[in-house]
């Protein structure tokens, strides 16, 4: 790739460290798109072994770029986020991957198509992953930064997601039983 054209593509990408998400962290403070990302690619990473038939380094390329759009668009919460939303980030997604070069252009257009289309074992292991990620982001931030409406949302978040395998409904299961803990440790504090 021309040195020119990767800096500039550094350029964009270096929002998805600036542009924050509604999830804080252990810190307090609240998280980036790009730290999501990192860490919803470190799991892809250690979950390799109960998903041999997978293509582990796909799914990993499907957790560092699912949330590019964002860094156009900045983050909407999913509980917020409806179809024109959606619509406009797709939109960046397109315009930015349009203007890259061959191979990055078909090689990203391929695998968003893939992502959006759930149809492969990877693009499922992804979607179920980036839905446990946040909730377990949820569980290590500070119960005073959970809205309301998330000690319900939390419990039922990627349930969908994760039918599809035996593994991560038992992963949903232990996130899960760490919500309750979480609730309850700070009902005990009351």
């Amino acid at each position: 790739m021309d040195p020119r054209r990767l800096i500039e593509i550094m350029s964009v990408a270096e929002k998805l460290k600036n542009n924050t998400r509604h999830s804080w962290t252990s810190s307090n403070r609240q998280e980036s798109v790009a730290e999501h990302s990192w860490r919803l690619s470190l799991m892809a990473y250690f979950v390799k072994d109960e998903f041999p038939e997978a293509d582990i380094s796909k799914v990993i390329l499907m957790c560092i770029f699912h949330d590019l759009g964002e860094a156009i668009t900045g983050d909407i919460p999913s509980f917020k986020k409806n179809d024109k939303d959606r619509g406009i980030e797709n939109d960046a997604v397109d315009e930015l991957i349009s203007s890259l070069p061959e191979p990055y252009k078909g090689e990203l257009s391929t695998l968003f198509l893939e992502m959006e289309e759930q149809k492969t074992l990877e693009s499922r292991i992804y979607k179920a992953l980036d839905k446990m990620e946040v909730v377990i982001q949820h569980n290590e931030a500070d119960l005073s930064t959970w809205l309301p409406l998330e000690y319900e949302l939390n419990l039922v978040h990627g349930e969908k997601e994760v039918a599809f395998s035996d593994y991560m409904k038992e992963l949903k299961k232990t996130i899960n039983e760490d919500t309750i803990n979480k609730i309850g440790s700070s009902d005990e504090v009351k």
